[in-house]
């Protein structure tokens, strides 16, 4: 499946996530909603993706962790924040570089509308 099709999938997930349970949940929630809904789609999903790093010749085991990575390839970063930050774009944008994946999505779950919520950031 094109990325772009997986993408596509997921920001369908998403709102209708958000419409059927309303903001201000947990991010844990979410993600635990939209993985589910996203296997039911026949997509694998991988939660809590441990990522090592390297720097200056050392190397760090699972120095962090992506909420959802989907279809091996597309990375997502779920918030539930009152509004999204530039921070949180260059947070997504480094975890990409540094797992050296094409295409994430920051999905903020607390907004009025999802729409409002979804940043597609590119490597």
């Amino acid at each position: 499946m094109e990325l772009n099709e997986v993408s596509g999938i997921v920001v369908d997930e998403c709102i209708a996530i958000h419409r059927g349970l309303g903001p201000g949940l947990l991010e844990s929630v979410y993600e635990t909603v939209l993985a589910a809904a996203l296997e039911r789609r026949g997509l694998m999903v991988d939660r809590q993706v441990p990522v090592d790093i390297a720097y200056d010749g050392m190397r760090f085991s699972a120095a962090f962790r992506a909420d959802l990575v989907v279809a091996g390839s597309l990375v997502l970063e779920i918030k539930s924040v009152e509004k999204l930050a530039n921070v949180h774009a260059k947070q997504l944008l480094t975890y990409l570089r540094l797992m050296d994946r094409p295409l994430g999505l920051l999905l903020n779950f607390s907004g009025e509308t999802m729409k409002e919520g979804i940043r597609r950031i590119a490597n």
